[in-house]
């Protein structure tokens, strides 16, 4: 016991003189660069599965509408996983930023709990109203066998998803983003390399993919477990702390509302984007569909990795009171983040065919396809600046605020205007499609300029250097 207490405390001081004192540049590239690559490669999971079940000679394109109509749920479990790990990372890392390694032992163990529990009530709720469910977020009658396949088989391995995606940031905000970038690149690779195998080499079409992802999760769930009993871990799991605990869970919960937000609203608009689709479009526009979401995931979630990476930095020094490295950390997201913003906007604008050719070599869709890709992801150059300043709110502790910001951008704007652009657009006698298309760099244009206003106008002056402010 002895030995564990003096292993936590050389490991507990090395984190304070690595995220507290260490220079800024590179101890943000360290820990943002391994943690972008890992949500690069999360995407993965997913993307890769797109990938080749659009490929599938002669049923491609029915198959690749029918994971686009499961991915809606998908997104919610993964919600209800960022929840309780984005909302209990960030509280651990302020709380060892006081030293307090005992509270962020206490909300570890509290979150694992939480995330057994969610994993166990998801899987029955959407193994018993799946079909209704995906009915109801565009499926049609051709699509829907591909869809329930996928979704029947992927719903059993929902412990191994939650535990990882949650547990994941504990990793992270440890300072042990290379760990974190290997837990996603050992289940994504296995999955890239298990698709084609059940896919075309056993012939199983949908429900192989559904079965390479569940495998591919579960070792990365045994990676992570490994991690937290074995001797590299900071913060341990200990029994004590599994029992949950009211106000423990309560500041969890406060927290990750708005990454909760950020992610399960993305479920209703992707509902509302597909059933606008099979409406004015039909299979072929749901498919188009799938594929502008995945190729938005492609852009987006690199640079999220990026400021998620830089997270503990601002949460560590906030912490600490170490408000001007607070500040600079926060100008090396913001210009990385529009950095990597136009460079991807810029990509699509120029190569859209490119992109497009990822998920289907159907050349009559991919035609279809182009003007939608460069229109929905026109705005995506402001996001840069949304997810600095929602990633530092967040290390900031500022629920509320993020928790706006999430539903700003989603629900207040993205989900009317989706259905109202496409019907004011069908009255004037223009095509409802691109009205429905046009909805989300609208969106991304006025969530992004408030989000930054916010940032700048509340939160920019209270970061002034105090008396206790240390470089």
């Amino acid at each position: 016991m002895e030995e564990h207490q003096s292993a936590a405390a050389k490991a507990a001081a090395s984190v304070d003189q690595r995220l507290g004192t260490a220079p800024l540049v590179p101890l943000i590239f360290s820990l943002a660069l391994p943690t972008a690559l890992a949500q690069l490669v999360n995407m993965l999971y997913n993307i890769v599965d797109r990938i080749y079940v659009g490929h599938i000679p002669g049923t491609g394109s029915l198959a690749l509408a029918g994971l686009g109509v499961t991915y809606p749920i998908i997104v919610l479990i993964t919600a209800f996983s960022n929840l309780i790990g984005m909302g209990g990372a960030p509280r651990a890392s302020v709380a060892m930023g006081r030293g307090d390694y005992k509270t962020a032992e206490k909300i570890l163990g509290n979150c694992i709990t939480l995330l057994v529990v969610l994993s166990v009530l998801l899987s029955v709720v959407f193994t018993i109203f799946g079909e209704p469910i995906l009915m109801a977020f565009g499926a049609s009658e051709n699509t829907l066998p591909y869809a329930i396949s996928y979704l029947r088989i992927y719903l059993l391995g929902t412990l191994f998803v939650q535990f990882t995606l949650g547990m994941t940031p504990f990793i992270t905000n440890q300072g042990f983003a290379k760990t974190s970038m290997a837990t996603t690149c050992i289940g994504a690779i296995s999955n890239i390399i298990l698709d084609p195998v059940f896919i075309f080499g056993f012939n199983m079409g949908v429900q192989g993919a559904a079965i390479a992802t569940i495998l591919s999760q579960a070792i990365s769930a045994v990676w992570v477990l490994a991690f937290f009993t074995g001797k590299r871990s900071v913060l341990r799991i200990r029994k004590a702390n599994l029992a949950p605990d009211g106000k423990t869970l309560a500041l969890v919960l406060s927290l990750g509302v708005s990454p909760f937000l950020m992610t399960a609203t993305e479920c209703v608009i992707q509902l509302a984007f597909n059933t606008g689709a099979a409406t004015y479009g039909g299979d072929s526009a749901v498919a188009i569909m799938s594929i502008l979401f995945s190729v938005a995931q492609i852009a987006n979630l690199p640079v999220q990795g990026f400021c998620q990476g830089a997270q503990p930095v601002v949460g560590f020094n906030f912490g600490a009171q170490k408000l001007a490295r607070v500040r600079q950390a926060f100008k090396i997201m913001l210009a990385v983040s529009m950095g990597v913003t136009t460079v991807v906007v810029g990509a699509v604008e120029i190569a859209p065919q490119l992109f497009l050719g990822l998920f289907s070599s159907d050349a009559g869709l991919i035609a279809l396809g182009t003007a939608p890709l460069r229109i929905y992801m026109l705005g995506y150059f402001f996001m840069g600046a949304q997810l600095a300043c929602q990633q530092t709110f967040l290390g900031l502790g500022e629920a509320r605020i993020s928790m706006f910001i999430a539903l700003l951008r989603k629900v207040i704007l993205l989900l009317p205007l989706s259905l109202v652009i496409p019907r004011v657009f069908g009255a004037l006698g223009l095509s409802q499609l691109l009205g429905l298309y046009l909805a989300e760099p609208i969106s991304d244009i006025v969530s992004a300029s408030t989000c930054t206003i916010l940032f700048f106008v509340i939160e920019w002056k209270k970061l002034k250097d105090s008396p206790r402010t240390a470089q």
